[in-house]
């Protein structure tokens, strides 16, 4: 793997910088985490005045998604070899796409909250609860998504132990809060900070990994330069 694998580790940079900068988007507009318990009036003002770093942040998903994609794939091709790190490789790249398609979901409720608190009065409380509620439990689930992606990715990959131990611990945390999340509709999620943890954590993964199949795909193709001029 050489230009493959660096564009594959290239892409979970990309990945893990899109979600640092659509999270610091929505965070300096005010706008509440999935585990905010304000009041309806207040999650509806909220989405209503930040209606546009919503926008922001959710149009840089659809390149998220496919960067993570990309990146799974890679990871997947460079444990193919091996039967047994190929069948972890295959449960990592399942979370990876499941999580995708999941945080759309989560994404587009989240829009229909913001579409709920601008249409006149704010929405019918009852529309804007269920809405609001939908993007909580489904953000909440899309956790045991992650953490199956850090399970098979941290058991397939030949990583330092470190490494390996950072993808499980966050796994744990993430199967955590995922079990946790239907405390979390219509009352406090009693583990949002270690759901928090295990997202750090897989943001962390990522980024290691994505540099570790940048620096395997620089010392392959110098390797087969070397050999092409011998």
């Amino acid at each position: 793997m050489t230009a493959a694998g660096r564009a594959s580790g290239a892409a979970g940079l990309g990945f893990v910088l899109l979600l640092v900068v659509a999270n610091l988007v929505l965070t300096s507009a005010g706008l509440p985490l999935p585990t905010d318990t304000s009041t309806l009036p207040e999650l509806g003002r909220a989405h209503a005045d930040g209606v546009d770093a919503l926008r922001l942040a959710s149009a840089l998903m659809p390149a998220a998604w496919l960067l993570a994609t990309v990146f799974a794939a890679g990871l997947a091709v460079e444990a193919w070899h091996s039967p047994a790190r190929r069948t972890w490789a295959l449960v990592g790249l399942g979370g990876v796409l499941a999580q995708c398609a999941t945080f759309a979901v989560a994404e587009a409720a989240r829009l229909a909250v913001a579409a709920a608190a601008l249409d006149g009065t704010g929405g019918e409380p009852g529309a804007l609860a269920g809405l609001w509620g939908l993007h909580r439990a489904v953000f909440g689930f899309n956790q045991v998504f992650l953490a199956t992606a850090l399970l098979g990715f941290s058991l397939a990959r030949p990583s330092p132990r470190a490494h390996a131990a950072l993808g499980l611990t966050g796994a744990a945390l993430l199967l955590a809060s995922a079990t946790a999340a239907p405390h979390g509709v219509g009352g406090a999620q009693p583990l949002a900070l270690a759901g928090l943890a295990g997202w750090v954590l897989w943001l962390g993964w990522i980024a290691v990994a994505g540099v570790r199949l940048l620096r395997t795909g620089a010392h392959r193709a110098a390797d087969r330069s070397a050999a092409g001029r011998v």
